[in-house]
């Protein structure tokens, strides 16, 4: 297995040397990002400098999930940096695929969850893709207090940290919609995030209620002032 794996690297790695000594036109790069190998996924996400219609764009969003982890991250990273370019048009061809946003944004690479986060800020203005996203990010944090709460001492660590990894993103892409949730909502969700022992889910929680703009939150935030932990206390400060 350990040769399969260093053959696949060097094959790899010679390729996209060989990659970025050659020129691609815009439609090369499309067409290698549909159905290219790893390398080439990965060479022609990094290089795209734009995206002219729909189609285009789908290609893109399918390499944001369900691949090898570098074309999902180069994928990101392009996303998020054609976004952030201000062209009006990425987004309108790229806004449809709510679903696919969430599933990145609790990628097992957090890498992948920060950039993917950072461009739904940038494509929340379309209602309609906030409205799906959200409800969608709502069901995933059902789903961790459900398996957590599932949970015994027995169960391996690993299979606890995946739901709080979970968990941890979901709430950071809350924190793009503390305006946008019903008050007695998120309350619900915070209050019982915050009963986690893992600190970073409780400063998360935190992080949430500083932009939480309601009195109802000021039990919640007067007992994290308090809580055992210096990096929850010092989110108030």
């Amino acid at each position: 297995m350990y040769m399969d794996l260093k053959n696949n690297f060097d094959k790899d790695f010679i390729t996209a040397c060989n990659l970025t000594e050659q020129s691609f036109s815009h439609e090369d790069l499309i067409e290698m990002l549909r159905n290219g190998g790893i390398p080439e996924k990965q060479f022609a996400a990094l290089n795209l400098d734009c995206i002219n219609d729909e189609k285009e764009g789908k290609i893109l969003v399918d390499n944001l999930t369900g691949c090898d982890g570098k074309i999902r991250e180069a994928t990101a990273l392009k996303i998020n940096q054609l976004l952030k370019s201000g062209a009006e048009s990425v987004s309108q061809y790229i806004y449809t695929y709510p679903e696919v946003f969430a599933n990145a944004s609790i990628d097992i690479n957090a890498n992948i969850c920060r950039l993917v986060i950072d461009s739904v800020s940038i494509l929340k203005k379309e209602k309609e893709f906030a409205q799906v996203y959200l409800d969608i990010i709502i069901n995933f944090i059902d789903e961790c207090f459900t398996e957590i709460d599932k949970f015994i001492f027995r169960d391996k660590k690993y299979v606890i940290n995946k739901q709080l990894f979970k968990l941890y993103w979901c709430l950071e892409s809350l924190k793009l919609f503390t305006e946008d949730i019903p008050a007695n909502i998120l309350l619900k969700i915070l209050e019982r995030a915050s009963l986690e022992k893992e600190y970073t889910i409780r400063e998360k929680v935190a992080q949430v209620l500083v932009l939480a703009k309601n009195n109802v939150f000021n039990p919640l935030i007067n007992k994290l002032k308090n809580d055992d932990n210096y990096y929850v206390r010092t989110v108030f400060k």
